[in-house]
């Protein structure tokens, strides 16, 4: 009879009894010989066991909790990819249902049986399918005229997550950024359309930016767009990057129009493993009609016995991460979504107050549009201060809880911040002890002496920008 945490190859060994475990884990070549199931698993688990616990996690926008069932659902169908559609044919059943239910959350005009979509890795390659489609139209459209279409734009805010940046580069398309500051913490729509001209493929706001928590005015920019395409005969339309938003407004703020019920809205992107409530990896793209989809994006391959027919930057994909969405609308409802995303809300309204009360802290913003929100340092109190905020982020590292610091982007670039991201799995108790570990970590560096190596790199940034601040 076999003894529960014994190994076959060493007999009667214990796990933490056989060789391999006083030997460094393999970093350069496969092993020459097998290692026992349970002793390359506990090598593996040892290795995340000192990591951060994923819903201490609040610097990740990704989904760190998921029910039982939905947990079971993916893992019995880790063996599914979603491509073999002659396989698993209900696979892209259910997928084309999901692609319809989050078009029509999204107040898609389109009335076909199947609204054109798509379905990515995550939102980035989401992101990457609605840029070349605007970029393939445009080029439609100067090809026709008759016009050169060698040096195509994009127009964002400088508040972009960095998959426009590789789009842009893999594409070779000119990337335009309007600055954001603190008079315009969003897309300064003005300026934005100021940058617009005949090259511009579309102009991408942000619902849910990653760097502050905040929405861009899309509305503003829909009213911007319509009044300056009428006057240039332009065609220049909008793609939403909704990687946070596309599943927060439409249960939170319903009301608001940021989505397919604007004019020049034809392409928005999510990302179904953040507030889509789903492990990663997994995005969507829907576009507003067929039309909006060109025909050059559309691969068919004579693959397993049938013509597969994709869209996608990637072949192979997982089908587990889709099963989890549809059963994640099934299971949850409107209903279902509402109730948790409210509850993400209001637990971060509670530590965006309690930190805003805070002597030390300064919030970047009075109001929250999305469940998370960034801070600084008060400037009256970091003129005096021993410490930066990226002390803190280790202090409370120090404690499980991973927080990020991080400066802003370029032309507010001397702010450092810090966010914290409240998903699924934070709950009142979390938060309360989160505020707590804030209040005793600043408590600590509030004791120190000397300046710590972060406050002294700090100094030396500001002497060099002309500023002189001493203690």
């Amino acid at each position: 009879m076999k003894t529960k945490g014994f190994t076959d190859a060493d007999g009667c060994a214990p796990i933490f009894g056989s060789h391999q475990m006083r030997e460094s884990a393999p970093s350069e070549f496969i092993p020459e010989n097998s290692t026992p199931a349970e002793t390359a698993y506990q090598i593996v688990k040892d290795e995340t066991f000192p990591q951060t616990q994923p819903r201490l996690n609040l610097a990740t926008f990704v989904t760190t909790y998921m029910d039982d069932y939905g947990t079971r659902l993916m893992n019995e169908a880790v063996g599914i990819n979603y491509i073999d559609e002659t396989e698993y044919p209900r696979v892209a059943v259910m997928c084309g249902r999901c692609i319809n239910m989050v078009a029509n959350m999204w107040n898609t005009p389109e009335k076909a049986e199947w609204k054109a979509g798509a379905v990515g890795i995550g939102s980035s390659e989401a992101c990457m399918l609605g840029g070349v489609a605007a970029w393939l139209r445009w080029r439609g459209r100067r090809k026709e005229a008759g016009k050169p279409f060698d040096k195509p734009n994009l127009v964002t805010s400088t508040a972009y997550q960095v998959v426009w940046e590789k789009f842009c580069q893999l594409w070779q398309i000119e990337m335009r950024t309007v600055p954001i500051s603190r008079s315009h913490p969003t897309l300064d729509v003005e300026q934005a359309i100021r940058m617009c001209d005949e090259n511009t493929i579309c102009v991408v706001p942000v619902a849910g930016v990653t760097w502050t928590g905040m929405n861009d005015d899309v509305e503003a920019l829909d009213k911007a767009l319509d009044e300056y395409n009428a006057r240039t005969g332009y065609d220049i339309p909008i793609h939403v990057d909704a990687a946070s938003g596309g599943f927060i407004l439409p249960f939170l703020n319903p009301d608001k129009k940021w989505d397919f019920r604007l004019k020049w809205v034809l392409s928005i992107s999510t990302s179904g493993h953040k507030y889509g409530l789903v492990y990663p990896g997994l995005g969507w793209v829907v576009w507003r009609d067929k039309k909006y989809l060109p025909g050059d994006m559309s691969f068919s391959v004579n693959y397993l016995g049938a013509d597969i027919t994709q869209v996608g930057l990637n072949f192979s994909r997982p089908a587990a991460q889709i099963l989890a969405q549809y059963y994640n609308f099934i299971h949850l409802g409107m209903e279902g979504y509402r109730e948790i995303h409210s509850n993400s809300m209001a637990i971060a309204r509670y530590c965006h107050d309690a930190i805003g009360k805070m002597p030390c802290f300064e919030n970047y913003s009075d109001t929250l549009e999305n469940p998370l929100f960034i801070w600084s340092l008060d400037p009256a109190y970091e003129k005096k201060a021993r410490w930066t905020l990226f002390d803190l982020q280790d202090k409370l590292m120090q404690k499980g809880w991973m927080v990020p610091a991080y400066t802003m982007p370029k032309d507010i670039d001397d702010m450092t911040v810090m966010r914290i991201v409240v998903r699924q799995g934070m709950s009142r108790d979390m938060a309360d002890m989160l505020i707590g570990d804030i209040t005793d970590a600043v408590a600590e560096l509030e004791k120190l002496e000397y300046p710590t190596p972060s406050r002294i790199t700090y100094q030396k940034g500001l002497k060099h920008k002309g500023h002189v601040y001493t203690h």
